[in-house]
């Protein structure tokens, strides 16, 4: 009976405060898009902008150098990018003998809009002064950090296109992308010059001018002859006292040539002209309620992924302040930040924030973890508590009492006042979603969008709660569903019309640099003169104007008796196992079955081999043929349960110890997998799966 005080005593607190936004039935029928001429095929167009689409935020705004000049004339005095100070770097011995570093970081320093201007503005001059051309390629490869987006800002303004290449890249694909943009300047860090850059020098011959965004050493001995490094003050220095008159950009000409990390091969630069990313960031500004200048966002997301710097160009266009940050540093229990001393979120304490699937998996993942060593009634409250907001929230309440109650602790991980979460990059796993809504007490946007239509495609609208969606179309752009007969999808289809996406609208970027076959292929312009990108992805309208990703073409591979086989349908079922923390499904055509690697979750997987008594390392486990064969009962249960067919279960598995990060190069920067280098890497196992050994 003490529960049922609790629940109505809950129902009490949430119903008096108000229905937020109807219930999950209402909203969902309330149409987002709809198809312009009537037809199941489309085009869709968001509701907002049946009658033509949007290409910028304010009228005569149409170029990025205007755009920050407008912001830095209507906000000089307000934060703009903030970064912390260091306090102390130490080393910390852990169990196991490695050795981590672990930093202590004190409050953000800000820099104004003005004072944020002034320094591009200089940087812009000097890079000139050093003899860099208007409309020819400068390159900029480093981390994300404040004096990114001024060295940005600079280029825009001077009309320098940037190539962006991502901080992860290996050797050979960086010196690709400097060669291909025939660079003779690159702006990057102190650290990435030492360990990546200066290794490929010798391969990359154009270059003359390297421009180290940090302020120490000044001095820089021991580089190849033809080659003057120099550090951002010295360069700004030189800006500040040359008075030169210099060129505007136009809107059509290019603004970044940006680096895809590629699942596929070798990486793609796409052009990105001014007026593609101000269309796309006036798309996405329209999906975030109420941004406005006292919003802070955190960065910490490669900025050289579309993504982030849409994202951080939506905030600077509304005079939000952006502090930066890192996955490593981002919360209290982060690996680099020093036990109790505090992660950059409960410092900054951002309002919004962007996060790739990866990281949200993680936060769900450690919650879950710290609900399971609480005691019994502890347990209890938050499962009975988290039942009944989701109850509550699908009904279209709020649930303040509850949320002061038990989730005030989870939502502090992120410093306590986010209020919208955009997620991209890859999909969102519906359970990851859910648990985001209800234990952040702020609705999670799910994006779609590809560097090739700059970022941006569609956002769900914040009140729709209905998972595995990614919304309707953004007020900038269209999209068609083009029959893929071979797969099977089409717009006749019943219920929802399907087939490949297609997107169109002045977001859609200017092609890949110098593949001119690969542009033909992917790119088309219509009879009324507007671009159009195939993306290659399957999807399907909702009766309320709604996408659903639902497959891949790149992702289908047909097995040896016929059947169709989605690998990346069969990842997403499974990667709800709380066993998996990474999965990679893999079919050759010529064999009947489909295999798989898994990383598996280490506390799941040591409770497991605990339960059937197996001793052993984690190495030794994840080798040992008894671990494997529980592990692929368990998915094998989890994958049926998911209704998936058998042919689409993997019958045999692979446990890999380490898991996939970037840095190993088997995940892109957005932590989707590569399945080539993903092959390449497992190919003994391929074999000893299929060999039937």
């Amino acid at each position: 009976s003490n529960n049922k005080n609790l629940i109505s005593l809950y129902t009490w607190a949430s119903v008096s405060v108000g229905d937020v936004c109807g219930s999950e039935e209402e909203r969902a029928k309330k149409a987002k898009a709809r198809s312009v001429l009537g037809c199941p095929e489309g085009p869709y167009r968001a509701v907002g902008a049946t009658k033509r689409l949007v290409t910028s935020l304010h009228p005569g705004v149409d170029t990025l150098d205007k755009m920050f000049e407008y912001a830095a004339t209507r906000f000089p005095d307000r934060d703009c990018l903030g970064t912390r100070e260091v306090i102390s770097e130490e080393d910390e011995q852990q169990n196991n003998g490695k050795v981590f570093k672990k930093v202590v970081l004190g409050e953000y320093c800000w820099r104004s809009y003005h004072e944020v201007f002034a320094a591009a503005s200089q940087l812009g001059s000097g890079l000139a002064s050093l003899g860099q051309q208007p409309k020819h390629n400068i390159a900029i490869f480093c981390e994300t950090r404040a004096e990114w987006i001024i060295a940005a800002q600079a280029c825009f303004m001077y009309n320098f296109p940037l190539a962006t290449l991502y901080s992860t890249l290996g050797g050979p694909a960086i010196a690709h992308g400097l060669n291909e943009t025939q660079v003779t300047h690159i702006i990057t860090s102190r650290e990435l010059l030492e360990t990546r850059l200066k290794a490929i020098l010798i391969e990359v011959p154009r270059l003359q001018h390297i421009i180290v965004l940090d302020d120490t050493p000044t001095s820089w001995p021991g580089y190849p002859r033809g080659i003057s490094v120099h550090n951002m003050a010295a360069v700004q220095k030189l800006g500040a006292s040359s008075k030169r008159t210099h060129s505007y950009p136009l809107p059509s000409d290019i603004a970044v040539i940006m680096y895809t990390s590629g699942s596929t091969g070798i990486p793609k630069g796409v052009m990105i002209s001014h007026s593609n990313i101000m269309a796309g960031i006036a798309g996405m500004a329209e999906r975030i309620p109420n941004l406005c200048e006292e919003d802070t966002y955190i960065g910490y997301l490669p900025l050289a992924h579309v993504l982030e710097l849409s994202a951080e160009l939506v905030c600077i266009s509304h005079g939000c302040r952006i502090g930066y940050s890192s996955p490593q540093t981002l919360a209290d229990q982060s690996t680099k930040i020093k036990k109790g001393s505090k992660g950059d979120t409960s410092v900054l304490q951002p309002t919004l924030m962007a996060a790739v699937p990866e990281i949200m998996d993680r936060i769900y993942k450690n919650v879950m973890t710290k609900v399971e060593e609480m005691n019994c009634l502890q347990r209890t409250l938050f499962t009975l508590a988290y039942n009944y907001k989701l109850e509550q929230f699908t009904k279209g309440h709020s649930t303040p009492l509850c949320d002061r109650l038990v989730f005030r602790k989870v939502r502090s991980l992120l410093g306590g006042r986010t209020r919208v979460l955009l997620s991209g990059g890859a999909p969102l796993s519906a359970a990851t979603q859910r648990f985001m809504n209800v234990c952040f007490c702020c609705p999670v946007g799910q994006g779609y969008g590809l560097t090739e239509t700059c970022g941006a495609g569609t956002i769900s609208e914040l009140w729709d709660y209905s998972t595995g969606r990614v919304g309707g179309p953004l007020v900038c752009c269209e999209i068609k569903l083009k029959d893929w007969v071979e797969g099977g999808y089409r717009s006749t289809d019943e219920p929802h019309p399907r087939g490949e996406i297609l997107v169109g609208g002045p977001n859609v970027t200017m092609g890949y640099y110098k593949v001119e076959a690969k542009n033909q292929e992917d790119f088309f312009v219509d009879e009324n003169g507007q671009r159009w990108f195939r993306t290659g992805d399957i999807g399907e309208f909702h009766q309320d104007g709604c996408l659903k990703i639902i497959d891949r073409k790149k992702d289908l591979v047909k097995l040896q008796a016929g059947e169709y086989v989605s690998l990346g349908k069969v990842e997403a079922m499974l990667k709800n196992c709380p066993l998996v923390d990474n999965i990679c499904a893999y079919a050759n055509s010529d064999e009947t079955y489909v295999i798989g690697f898994v990383v598996p979750n280490q506390k799941h997987l040591l409770a497991l081999a605990d339960q059937y008594g197996i001793q052993g390392s984690w190495e030794e486990l994840c080798n040992t043929e008894a671990v494997e064969e529980l592990v692929l009962k368990v998915l094998t249960e989890a994958a049926l349960a998911a209704q998936l067919e058998r042919f689409e279960i993997p019958r045999k598995i692979c446990l890999s110890p380490e898991p996939w990060t970037p840095e190993t190069g088997l995940v892109t920067d957005a932590f989707k997998l590569k399945r080539k280098e993903l092959k390449t890497h497992y190919q003994e196992d391929i074999e000893r799966m299929y060999g039937g050994k």
